[in-house]
């Protein structure tokens, strides 16, 4: 359906016309020689137009360059923002606490932390919580309770997964079927068939089998895949997992970092799951680093009898920064002011009006592409029907397409989340950015297909 010489030309248009916009980025990017990379982050590579826009300002839904050009922005630190940049209560309460009342690292608790642990039961259920500071973390130390309590020294993913770093999760299924480390995984301590079993998600036939081995701890697992493209749950998939799980005395964790764009309680509380353990991150800190892992009320004492765990001191679970009390603050101010019942109500219109528009223009030009919501969260694909396991989602992606459609958008003020086609609401996302981006991306369509 697409002429790729056209993509071609188009695309390589369009990043001359970024160069052209953005010279101080292009340069930020070039002095930055003592940087490994020369980005902060090796991920920040990843960038469409040939180098990565440099950040000068950032409030609500907006985000600002430092050539002074702006942008709606439905990347949102790929749900770190989910809240917006910067709300107004998650400013107050972190100013509040390390400038007036001062003291963020004390190695002493809040009492807000035990409001956090009140409202994250609420909302997923699960009553005993602990925090980190970035979701990968809240899985390893939730990893490590779960093979402590079980004996058991296997852990379960999906294909194509996404749990942040965790060594574990890095394994996929190749094309013939057999367990292998996923391409790229640098440095693994060990062969990922030896610390992993994995199953396709959308497959409880292949999730029985590799639990019956019967050295399972738990399948940690996101209700919708979102990393690999977002990949929705068959009927009574999500409920066959727990009956699995339970039958074959293995754990289940909910992974809600990226699913918490499903509603206030995230995917578990949409849809009524009833994980043993709930791990997230990245949102719930309202743009300062958080994260949390939740424990059921019957997990947590289990842990808690096992005479032999070092849970205090040197046991491998927790860090200094854990909890701290200004990562505890903005928390709460998230949740209590923010991310609340009534905006995720309001971010998901938008999101569903997002949806509406992107499929009319998929339709009115015949393109066998998908789109797939989830709350607040909502993607374009290269496949229709859209794809139902991580491995048919993998297949699906086209690198020139997508970096087209990124720099094209990108040009006209409108980013998506860089590695791959979706948009992500914030209370502070308006209508009117919704339009803007499907006047765009209709206009990059009708460039595509015109004779």
């Amino acid at each position: 359906m697409i002429d790729r010489d056209r993509l071609g030309a188009l695309l390589r248009r369009e990043r001359a016309e970024f160069a052209e916009r953005h010279p101080r980025s292009a340069t930020e990017y070039e002095r930055a020689g003592h940087l490994f990379g020369r980005v902060p982050m090796t991920w920040m590579n990843k960038k469409a137009a040939g180098f990565p826009l440099y950040l000068a300002a950032a409030r609500g839904a907006t985000v600002t360059d430092v050539d002074g050009l702006e942008y709606t922005d439905f990347c949102l630190g790929d749900t770190a923002a989910m809240a917006g940049h910067s709300p107004e209560p998650v400013v107050a309460a972190v100013r509040e606490r390390f400038e007036v009342a001062g003291g963020a690292c004390a190695m002493l608790p809040t009492p807000d932390a035990a409001w956090v642990g009140e409202e994250l039961t609420r909302r997923f259920g699960v009553s005993r919580w602990s925090f980190a500071l970035s979701a990968t973390d809240a899985n390893r130390w939730a990893i490590r309770l779960l093979r402590a309590v079980t004996g058991r020294p296997k852990i379960l993913f999906n294909s194509y997964c996404y749990h942040g770093s965790v060594d574990e999760s890095l394994i996929v299924l190749d094309a013939q079927g057999n367990p292998a480390a996923r391409e790229g995984n640098v440095g693994a301590p060990v062969d990922v068939t030896v610390t992993s079993r994995v199953a396709e998600y959308n497959d409880l036939a292949g999730l029985e089998r590799e639990l019956a081995h019967g050295d399972v701890a738990a399948v940690i697992m996101e209700p919708a895949l979102t990393n690999i493209g977002i990949v929705l749950p068959r009927p009574g998939y999500l409920e066959g997992v727990r009956e699995l799980t339970r039958r074959y005395g293995t754990y289940l964790v909910n992974d809600e970092t990226h699913t918490f764009s499903a509603g206030p309680g995230g995917a578990t509380g949409a849809w009524g799951l009833q994980p043993d353990v709930v791990t997230i991150g990245k949102a719930i800190g309202g743009g300062i680093p958080a994260a949390a892992y939740g424990l059921s009320a019957e997990f947590a004492e289990m842990v808690e009898r096992t005479e032999h765990l070092d849970l205090i001191d040197m046991g491998g679970v927790g860090g200094t920064l854990a909890g701290n009390a200004l990562s505890i603050a903005a928390t709460r101010a998230t949740l209590e002011h923010v991310l609340t019942d009534a905006n995720f109500e309001r971010m998901s219109a938008l999101s569903e009006q997002f949806a509406v528009n992107t499929r009319r223009t998929i339709e009115a030009h015949n393109l066998p592409w998908s789109v797939t919501r989830l709350g607040a969260r909502v993607e374009y694909r290269f496949a229709n029907p859209a794809p139902t396991t991580g491995t048919e989602s993998n297949a699906a992606s086209d690198a020139d397409l997508e970096d087209f459609l990124h720099v094209y958008l990108a040009n006209r003020g409108i980013l998506l989340t860089p590695f791959h086609n979706m948009a992500l609401m914030s209370p502070a996302t308006t209508p009117e950015q919704v339009a803007h981006h499907d006047e765009v991306f209709t206009k990059a369509i009708e460039e595509l297909q015109r004779a």
